[in-house]
């Protein structure tokens, strides 16, 4: 059978499991990545962390293995695998030689649909949380981001995987028992699959171990309150973070590869609009960069500095001014050409690790209904001229911005 990274087959199990599996005849490993809508946007603001729980759990043994047993297994089969908490789902990945796909399969259904969450493993579990959370005393820039992000976007979208010291001392092992088997579900969940494999088998082999899952989760109760505007956590420090976000397209929409190509213009590397400006002219940081992230629901660009005190005000001036900037629709061909190639080069790069296409397969089809394969990838980009992205820059809308600092002492934001 022939293939290539243009054939992309899907499926959806009578239980509501969706599957997308893209064979790839170069590639002699193969990858799988399972999302079950059950993350923190599920949780209950008196258990805020227990997702990120839960994904420890599953990697600690199931009704049928004990954690060494389970461990030892996927090293039999030669598979590496990991679970992880999200903001919408909580994911299971695994990746493996292609001729030991087969083996590996029941192991990661095992550990999906039975996880035994003993006591004594709720217990670790809930102590790598605690000790996860603590590690943010010592992460200044990703303190500064949550903080920001918790003030942008409505409740749940919000929260983040973290918890808090009072909720997760207040989990109890029954509670986290019974939060995952109501939330772990199939309808709603999708499993992405790439590499070496035969599509069909593949179906079928997951068919197989997962036809027996049933049920469905609630979509939680969305707030229509954002806080935004400024705030500042003071922090005694010689370290100053400066976070701005902004609305931005969300997934699907029409201009979604437009805003990619303008996060790429101001931060897609040392040519970057912020790198040249903030960094290289004046000298005012030690780093600085704009990431856009679209979600179904909604998009935000999130843009960092990290300076000094002495040049925090400065920074954030001249940030914001940049991302003011943008909006003249002033970029020149040769930053348009260099955006473009940047971006097409990560999508190309993407594509040399199963374990990338796998987690896409499914961020697409969460995001936008359907997987996109590379080559569609690049043709989105290739679609944007130079004259409609310079039309949607002057038409583009940041929205009430949310601007984070964190440092020794509070920053005037700008008007």
């Amino acid at each position: 059978m022939t293939t290539t990274h243009n054939q992309i087959m899907q499926t959806t199990l009578d239980n509501g499991l969706r599957i997308a599996v893209q064979p790839i005849e170069s590639m002699q490993s193969v990858s799988l990545r399972l999302m079950i809508p059950s993350g923190v946007i599920h949780q209950e603001i008196s258990q805020l962390g227990i997702a990120s729980v839960c994904a420890e759990l599953l990697l600690r043994g199931t009704t049928s293995r004990t954690s060494q047993q389970q461990a030892d297994e996927f090293d039999l089969a030669g598979a590496v695998r990991d679970s992880s908490a999200g903001s919408r789902s909580t994911a299971i990945s695994m990746t493996t030689l292609g001729t030991r796909f087969d083996e590996a399969i029941p192991l990661v259904a095992d550990m999906t649909l039975n996880a035994s969450m003993n006591d004594a493993a709720f217990e670790a579990s809930r102590v790598m949380a605690q000790h996860a959370l603590a590690s943010l005393a010592d992460d200044p820039q990703q303190r500064a981001v949550l903080a920001a992000r918790a003030r942008h976007l409505p409740d749940p979208y919000n929260r983040n995987t973290y918890g808090t010291e009072s909720t997760l001392k207040s989990l109890t092992a029954d509670a986290t028992r019974d939060w995952w088997n109501l939330h772990n579900k199939p309808s709603g969940a999708i499993i992405g699959i790439a590499g070496s494999i035969d599509p069909d088998e593949a179906v079928k082999s997951i068919e197989e171990h997962f036809s027996q899952w049933s049920g469905s989760v609630p979509s939680p109760v969305v707030s229509s309150v954002t806080a935004r505007g400024y705030a500042h956590e003071s922090d005694d420090t010689n370290q100053v973070q400066v976070i701005i976000v902004n609305d931005a397209p969300q997934a699907g929409h029409e201009d979604e590869m437009k805003e990619q190509l303008a996060v790429s213009v101001l931060s897609g590397g040392m040519s970057g609009r912020l790198f040249t400006e903030v960094r290289e002219k004046r000298g005012l940081c030690y780093s600085v960069s704009a990431s856009y992230r679209a979600e179904r629901e909604h998009g935000l660009v999130t843009s960092y500095v990290g300076t000094t005190p002495e040049r925090a005000q400065e920074s954030l001036d001249v940030l914001h001014e940049q991302l003011e900037a943008l909006k003249a629709g002033d970029v020149t061909q040769q930053e348009f050409d260099r955006a473009k190639i940047g971006l097409k080069s990560r999508v190309i790069f993407s594509g040399e690790s199963t374990g990338a296409r796998s987690a896409a397969l499914v961020a697409d089809i969460m995001k936008r209904d359907n997987p996109r394969t590379l080559d569609q990838i690049i043709q989105q980009i290739d679609a944007v001229g130079l004259d409609d992205f310079n039309d949607y820059l002057r038409r583009r809308e940041l929205g009430t911005l949310t601007i984070q600092t964190l440092g020794p002492t509070e920053l005037t934001p700008p008007a």
